[in-house]
């Protein structure tokens, strides 16, 4: 089991069950009958669900009298942002160079004429030459 806090967010985050209660709960609080209520798994597998989120510091769980209810804990929603923010800086820098590499290749590419042939060779597997079966 995932012991360090991004690991288990990100862990509690995997699957989409967990993913769907999360986004219930952005609407606001709700009980676990509440929250099992679009699903076909029992309330006990429900509460599995929660102790995982709520171990992972996404849910805050409270008691009042016979009823239990969750509500979003967006904290360790800002970690996992922040962590990724490093890694989209990253990619945006690679797709803004690939962005300028593909315009340099279309300002390069020659130009032709609507109703011009291509001068592409075809790649058609029909109009290359059969080889004659051997008898």
């Amino acid at each position: 089991m995932a012991t360090d806090r991004l690991s288990m967010i990100f862990a509690a985050l995997a699957d989409p069950t967990r993913r769907a209660i999360l986004a219930r709960l952005a609407e606001g609080e709700a009980t676990v009958s509440e929250l099992a209520e679009p699903f076909s798994i029992s309330l006990p597998a429900i509460s599995r669900h929660l102790k995982v989120l709520e171990e992972a510091g996404l849910i805050t769980r409270r008691r009042s009298a016979q009823w239990r209810s969750s509500s979003l804990n967006a904290g360790p929603l800002r970690e996992v942002m922040g962590w990724m923010e490093h890694y989209r800086e990253f990619w945006d820098a690679n797709f803004d160079r690939l962005d300028a590499h593909l315009r340099r290749i279309q300002a390069e590419a020659p130009t032709r004429q609507p109703g011009e042939p291509s001068r592409a060779k075809t790649t058609d597997p029909q109009s290359k030459p059969r080889k004659r079966a051997e008898r």
